[in-house]
């Protein structure tokens, strides 16, 4: 499974659009600062929206589209399944 996800420094705050095999762990990475970078810098640790694909290539594709996408549309995109921008990463492990 593969999936593609948005992660938020807090609501309406700055967001980064990733692909992963494993969700859980690459969010933890995130949390705990291991990429030095964009997410690190601006403290995008919140997991607020993702998707699951069984293809790499049409996880990949979906998040070359999003990375594409204004802003505005993120953030309609998020609040349509998750209005109060929780952090999912808490029920991942459920």
């Amino acid at each position: 499974m593969y999936y593609v996800y948005v992660l938020a420094s807090r609501r309406y705050g700055t967001l980064y659009v990733g692909v992963t095999n494993d969700l859980a762990r690459r969010v933890w990475s995130h949390k705990e600062g291991h990429f030095p970078g964009f997410t690190k810098k601006y403290g995008v640790t919140r997991l607020v929206w993702y998707e699951s694909y069984e293809s790499i290539h049409d996880a990949i594709a979906r998040e070359k589209r999003l990375k594409r996408w204004r802003r505005d549309w993120k953030i309609e995109l998020i609040e349509a399944e998750n209005p109060l921008w929780s952090d999912l990463y808490n029920i991942l492990n459920r």
